[in-house]
């Protein structure tokens, strides 16, 4: 029998480990939590940087290269274990009572990421093929800016062109092009101008963009007729079928010669605040020269270079031995990296068919 001194150590032993047994809960559920949110902000931040990269390679006449994360598996483990032991001795033998208790707990975090290279077919069609012009609307009918949107995404409406950066010159957008994008963010503001999707059973879906007479204010009608005006479409008619075409399209026709997902990135590139030392040795293209001081937001566009690594920025990534970076307070840069990566997604440049196989092991 054990002594009346040991007893107590014993049963306070018992109990505390069935406390530990019974304090014990599920592993998982608790990861999610904080799983979930890091590692979306973590592939948000990565495809940030990335697009950034690939922008500044450009200017550089690199090689783009895209990456996705295919999946992500998170798996963990969690192993625990308790001992206790003790001795008695009898009232005769030299050595005391004696109780120990033992424990140990391992921890396995073990995540499995794959990453898949964009290539092939697919994302060349989807790299060089100018957006759906439904798609651009889109945006505008979102709530973006139609200046912001239709300056970084369209290079001519009706055969009015905007800037273009195209074989490394630059050719300035058209006044009227400028002017009409200034006088559509107004009537956008004002509810007067719109886009919806029609059905046609041979055409299929068909993007129209809307001018509205009812309930606007005199001026913003004088605006709406002065867009049309300027972007050379019919004055009499108030809806407009989009279509994409690097000319002028029919009298009820809104032509859009929408970009690609390259040249938009072009466009972006040409925003990119070149090393003077790179510029001499002909690494990058020269820096196009000052645009009209009638584009005025897009010039705020910008993306910033240099040998320290900034100590805030929205995106920074490290090229050729410098930093390029969209600064954390230019709204403007903000707002276009962004929406580039929202047209990446409307292009279809995503992953390809096959993913590879994941095994993962039994804990």
């Amino acid at each position: 029998m054990l002594g009346t001194n040991v007893r107590p150590l014993v049963l306070i032993l018992a109990a505390w480990v069935l406390v530990t047994l019974a304090g014990c809960k599920h592993l998982g559920p608790r990861t999610v939590a904080v799983d979930r949110f890091d590692y979306s902000t973590a592939i948000a931040e990565s495809w940030k940087q990335q697009t950034l990269l690939n922008i500044v390679k450009l200017r550089y006449m690199d090689l783009p290269v895209f990456m996705d994360v295919a999946s992500v598996v998170s798996g963990y483990s969690m192993q625990t274990g308790v001992s206790v032991n003790g001795t008695v001795s009898s009232d005769k033998a030299v050595q005391g009572n004696f109780a120990s208790v033992g424990g140990q707990a391992i921890y396995t975090d073990r995540p499995t990421i794959t990453y898949v290279p964009t290539t092939g077919d697919k994302f060349l069609r989807g790299l060089i093929t100018p957006l759906d012009p439904k798609n651009v609307f889109f945006l505008l009918q979102s709530g973006y800016a139609a200046d912001f949107i239709l300056g970084l995404s369209v290079e001519s409406l009706n055969g009015v062109r905007n800037r273009s950066t195209a074989g490394g010159t630059v050719r300035e957008a058209d006044p009227e092009f400028v002017r009409a994008l200034n006088l559509l963010r107004e009537v956008q503001a004002a509810g007067a101008f719109g886009m919806r999707v029609e059905e046609d059973k041979v055409k299929g879906s068909t993007g129209v963009v809307f001018f509205r007479r009812d309930d606007i204010t005199p001026d913003i009608a004088e605006k709406g007729s002065e867009i049309r005006r300027l972007l050379k479409m019919s004055p009499d008619l108030q809806k407009f079928v989009l279509i994409y075409s690097p000319t002028r399209g029919a009298e009820n026709e809104l032509a859009v010669n929408s970009r690609s997902m390259l040249q938009i990135m072009q466009a972006f590139a040409s925003r990119v605040d070149v090393p003077e030392s790179h510029l001499k040795d002909h690494s990058a293209w020269p820096s196009p020269g000052n645009a009209s001081t009638a584009e005025g937001r897009e010039q705020t566009v910008r993306i910033f270079s240099g040998k320290q690594k900034p100590a805030s920025a929205f995106a920074a990534v490290r090229y050729r031995d410098y930093w390029f970076w969209v600064d954390n307070g230019d709204l403007a840069a903000k707002r276009a990296l962004t929406v580039v990566v929202f047209f990446f997604t409307l292009a279809d440049t995503g992953s390809p068919e096959k993913l590879p196989l994941i095994t993962i092991p039994a804990q």
